[in-house]
């Protein structure tokens, strides 16, 4: 086998793709919930303690709803760009193994089913 279809079978295994695609999500959603926490509980917070006032809030609030509209943006291009063709690539190749022909009966078992009908002929 050579190193490029081993390097082939071993990116097409379902755990690295599936790893993959975990690493850029998670990537993703750590900086919106870092939006959340710098954008909104920390303005919240800081407004209980008198610190800061109403705009550092709805500015947090406007960084989220960018960081929002970033994730789900870049879970479609992940989804549609990666995921959905090789979906479709392992979906293609399950039909072709369904596809295949059975092998040949051998000879010995059509033999031995051709007695063991006589037999059946004569009880």
């Amino acid at each position: 086998m050579s190193i490029v279809n081993e390097f082939k079978e071993f990116v097409m295994r379902g755990s690295i793709i599936d790893l993959a695609v975990g690493v850029v999500i998670g990537g993703a959603f750590g900086k919106l919930v870092d939006g959340v926490v710098k954008g909104v509980i920390g303005p919240v917070v800081n407004m209980v303690k008198g610190e800061e006032g109403y705009p550092a809030l709805v500015q947090g609030v406007w960084d989220l709803g960018n960081g929002i509209l970033n994730f789900l943006l870049l879970a479609a291009v992940v989804f549609f760009i990666f995921v959905k063709p090789i979906n479709k690539i392992r979906s293609l190749k399950a039909k072709a193994v369904e596809a295949a022909p059975p092998p040949p009966t051998p000879e010995d078992v059509i033999l031995l089913k051709e007695i063991r009908d006589l037999l059946k002929a004569k009880a």
